[in-house]
């Protein structure tokens, strides 16, 4: 990593390995505000979060999303036992997680326009504020101390996560985050390398 990187990025890793430990309400209300620090579109909040932590709500919603998965793997003609791995496995990363952060955007303070292509715009740069909300609350865990993992599961089934745990109906899941105190055997793996050059251009 190269040593013009802020340590406070370098240091946020990908970790969904945790102990058996409950987040405090208020350190997640915390992760939450930080969140909605980030940038977004006609200074607009169209975003809003869901803290998931009972295990009942965690149950409900691993089940609507790993059902929804289930016939799209079908659909694609996966083998049922694989399916089963796969819907098991993703069970089992949102049950553990001491907490589950749901990121969801609703049109609040978005523009509205006749034609479609500006509407769709319109929605990309609430998206595009999303992740950077997102990533705000990555960074405010990892200087908590705590644990996460941006699971992008939600942006493919937002209906079935909302009404698994009874949002408005206006909220539309789009990426979820799991939270929770660091397991100390884990270890993360050596990041590669950024190959700058390639991944940018001068003019």
């Amino acid at each position: 990593m190269s040593s013009g990187v802020p340590p406070f990025i370098a240091e946020r890793r990908s970790i969904r390995s945790f102990v058996d430990a409950p987040v405090s309400r208020g350190i997640l209300d915390a992760l939450v505000e930080s969140a909605c620090l980030a940038p977004a579109p006609h200074h607009s909040r169209p975003w809003r979060f869901a803290v998931v932590d009972s295990l009942p709500a965690k149950r409900a919603l691993a089940g609507a999303m790993g059902e929804r998965w289930r016939q799209d793997l079908g659909a694609d003609r996966v083998a049922t036992a694989r399916i089963d791995d796969l819907v098991a496995a993703s069970h089992r990363r949102i049950e553990n997680a001491p907490a589950v952060v749901l990121g969801c955007l609703t049109r609040d303070g978005l523009d509205r326009y006749p034609d479609s292509d500006r509407q769709q715009a319109e929605w990309a740069m609430a998206l595009l504020s999303l992740g950077a909300a997102v990533e705000n609350l990555l960074l405010a865990a990892s200087a908590a101390g705590l644990a996460a993992c941006w699971v992008a599961a939600p942006v493919f089934c937002p209906d079935a996560a909302r009404d698994a745990i009874a949002l408005p109906a206006e909220w539309l899941p789009q990426a979820m985050v799991l939270v929770g105190y660091p397991d100390p055997s884990h270890r993360a793996p050596d990041r590669p390398p950024v190959p700058v050059e390639t991944l940018r251009a001068l003019r």
